[in-house]
């Protein structure tokens, strides 16, 4: 897109900043319904098998005291570390550069990509998505993930490896994962409806009604800067 708007005058823009408090608080649901299995336990429910207490149905993890790792502590990667630690989590991060907002106020730690993958409970993906990202949680690297940990991606589909992912979701080589974005979206892969320990979102990220006005509002600002002659608020 910006090699068409050098050579054709085309204006990109994009919605940043009004979409990330849904997109973190959409992280949280997806960590807490695999953390304590809720599409599982909920459709018990839905199909009538309910039969009362047992002292180990669906037994899940509490976050309180779990390294949460963040990949990509840009401005969603922060909101998603401010709600982990309020629930109790250990931050630690995987950035480019040093985060002073999560180190000084989360008690947060920048470390290594392997490390982060070592040390985690849960994983939560939030990088854009570039040739550095691509297949960066490719085999190698997901090997290293612990048999109990959780993985949420909200990002984009191709930073990981599903294909293998999916692999070790079917032998518990990782406990659960959360998925709102795919690769090939809307053409999920076929293994992936055969999962216990996931849970598959449609893309709704920012599917709240405050998110969606606010992204229209900016992109018709955007729209009449442009005509007007200005420069665009939030340009690619």
């Amino acid at each position: 897109m910006l090699i068409m708007q050098k050579v054709k005058g085309i204006v990109v823009t994009n919605t940043p900043d009004v979409l990330t408090d849904s997109t973190a608080d959409l992280t949280m649901a997806l960590v807490l319904a695999c953390a304590r299995k809720i599409s599982e336990s909920e459709k018990l429910v839905r199909d009538k098998k309910f039969v009362g207490w047992k002292p180990k149905l669906f037994l899940g993890m509490e976050l309180r005291n779990k390294y949460f790792g963040i990949l990509g502590a840009g401005r969603i990667g922060t909101e998603v570390a401010k709600r982990a630690h309020s629930f109790g989590c250990k931050i630690i991060y995987y950035s480019n550069s040093k985060n002073d907002f999560l180190e000084s106020e989360l008690k947060a730690k920048k470390m290594s990509l392997n490390s982060i993958l070592n040390k985690s409970d849960i994983i939560s993906l939030h990088l854009p998505l570039n040739k550095n990202s691509y297949n960066l949680l490719n085999e190698e690297k997901l090997k290293l993930l612990k048999s109990s940990a959780i993985l949420i991606n909200t990002a984009r589909g191709e930073i990981l490896d599903e294909s293998y992912l999916i692999k070790m979701l079917k032998q518990n080589k990782i406990a659960s994962a959360g998925f709102d974005v795919y690769q090939n979206e809307p053409n999920l892969n076929k293994e992936f409806y055969k999962l216990k320990n996931v849970v598959l979102l449609p893309h709704i990220g920012s599917a709240t009604v405050e998110a969606r006005n606010n992204m229209s509002l900016l992109a018709a600002k955007n729209v009449i800067a442009v005509l007007s002659g200005k420069r665009a608020i939030t340009p690619v």
